[in-house]
């Protein structure tokens, strides 16, 4: 019994461990900022809404199901253009291009339960990101 009392304390710490790592992880990660920023350049080229939701979540916008379908929207349109780019990520950037990825539909999951604004924010700053390194790609294409 006092076996299973330990190993139960040690299971349920270790994933909240994990799980505040992976978050501390993403949110430094969403932090980064680069030299410029191609995230709004991406956004005109490619019609995306989330500077707009960016602005509207600023300004208490109501209408938070409305904003979380065009971030989704973006989502998958960023996502989509980042694994079909000419130069796709490798190593460590997948790696952290994949945790985004999670985060996002983490995020998307708490807000479907809470209505959070905060985490509509996020995925709005993940979806940035993405455009954000998008920009960065094709400016080194455009370079090369």
């Amino acid at each position: 019994m006092i076996e299973l009392v330990a190993t139960s304390i040690i299971t349920l710490s270790s994933v909240a461990l994990f799980v505040y790592w992976f978050r501390y992880t993403c949110l430094l990660m969403l932090s980064a900022k680069t030299a410029q920023d191609y995230a709004r350049d991406v956004a005109m080229a490619n019609q995306l809404s989330f500077p707009e939701v960016q602005a509207r979540l600023r300004e208490d916008a109501t209408d938070l199901g409305g904003l979380q379908t065009a971030l989704d929207r973006d989502f998958a349109m960023v996502t989509y253009l980042l694994e079909h780019a000419a130069n796709p990520s490798k190593g460590s950037a997948a790696l952290e291009n994949k945790m985004l990825q999670i985060n996002y539909k983490a995020m998307r999951l708490w807000f479907s339960i809470s209505r959070s604004r905060q985490a509509l924010e996020e995925m709005a700053s993940v979806v940035a990101h993405f455009a954000n390194a998008m920009g960065e790609r094709s400016a080194m294409a455009a370079a090369a």
